[in-house]
């Protein structure tokens, strides 16, 4: 679990200026990500793009379905991005976007960006947050099955991807 020394009900404190968090209904844009990570100084730039997949375990999916509680997975990005920080001091820019909606297969539900002047310390931040995310954000998927049937995906499914 992230620890952070700001308890949970304290208002967080202004994320840094090259720190774009963001939950949206509307589609995301793999080159606007990009372009916010984008920085003279950066010798990498690590995307990660999670997708809407066609099936789980073998079963068709039709499409999937995310909620979120806004403000407090706000508030985890925001902690994520300042932990990040803490472990890579040269990470330049984290951009860390999710969707909510009903998404199709082949549409993508997350995008994190990390920029930094190295790779490995920009992929080392990238899996953090994306592994964080998953397990400490309020974001909840149910997963619609071509039979018409759904079913919401428990938090232990999401720690084994």
């Amino acid at each position: 679990m992230l620890s952070s020394s700001v308890p949970p009900s304290a208002p967080p404190s202004p994320p840094h200026p090259q720190d774009h968090l963001a939950i949206t209904f509307a589609p995301l844009s793999l080159a606007a990500v990009y372009s916010l990570a984008e920085q003279g100084s950066n010798g990498a730039i690590v995307v990660m793009s999670g997708m809407v997949r066609n099936n789980t375990e073998g079963r068709a999916v039709e499409s999937l379905e995310y909620q979120a509680y806004e403000p407090m997975a706000l508030v985890i990005f925001q902690q994520i991005a300042a932990e990040i920080r803490r472990t890579w001091a040269d990470v330049t820019t984290i951009v860390i976007h999710h969707r909510t909606g009903r998404l199709t297969v082949g549409e993508i539900s997350v995008l994190i960006a990390i920029g930094c002047p190295h790779r490995s310390e920009a992929f080392a931040a990238c899996q953090y947050a994306i592994d964080t995310l998953k397990h400490n954000a309020p974001i909840w998927k149910k997963e619609h099955w071509d039979d018409g049937s759904s079913s919401w995906v428990s938090i232990g499914a999401c720690e084994q991807e």
